[in-house]
């Protein structure tokens, strides 16, 4: 019977019979998530960003249920480069649908989630109560894997960015 360790996405160790376990979101994800109402402005979400050291912060409708997220990169091309006023509600500028996971969510199937929908932050949402986050940093530290998150990280700006970014250079 192969070996079974914890660790990995699921396949087989090459060169051996071993086999790794596949990895849970609830195993990798961040259980404290920045949030806010979608009332609140676009100067108070880019402090809650200063003071929690996060890139992203998922914003709730009022019966405080996860309904979109705004991102640094949002506050800043949807905001500043269009010279919104500070004290403009979030929720304008906040990026919809909102796409989740589940805490039993396996890495792979996160993973191929978050590369459709080139995302690179993954709320974790368990009935209507968001519970966590994950983020392609998770994803390469807290599984180990830098091959995964690499891989994920050059779809997800391969699908974001026109072609002509990848063109040989001469």
């Amino acid at each position: 019977m192969p070996e079974r360790k914890r660790s990995g996405i699921g396949r087989p160790v090459p060169g051996s019979r071993r086999y790794v376990l596949p990895v849970q979101l609830r195993e990798i994800m961040t259980s404290g998530v920045v949030t806010a109402d979608a009332d609140a402005d676009l100067l108070r979400v880019a402090q809650l960003m200063r003071d929690h050291s996060v890139g992203s912060v998922v914003i709730c409708d009022p019966d405080g249920q996860p309904a979109a997220m705004v991102t640094d990169r949002d506050l800043t091309v949807r905001g500043l480069a269009e010279e919104r006023a500070p004290g403009e509600p979030v929720a304008e500028h906040a990026s919809r649908p909102l796409v989740t996971g589940e805490p039993d969510m396996d890495l792979e199937e996160a993973a191929a989630l978050m590369v459709q929908h080139r995302i690179r932050r993954l709320p974790i949402v368990e009935g209507s109560s968001l519970v966590g986050i994950v983020t392609l940093d998770d994803i390469a530290v807290r599984s180990g894997n830098l091959e995964v998150a690499q891989r994920m990280t050059q779809d997800v700006i391969e699908g974001a960015l026109p072609g002509f970014f990848f063109h040989e250079r001469g």
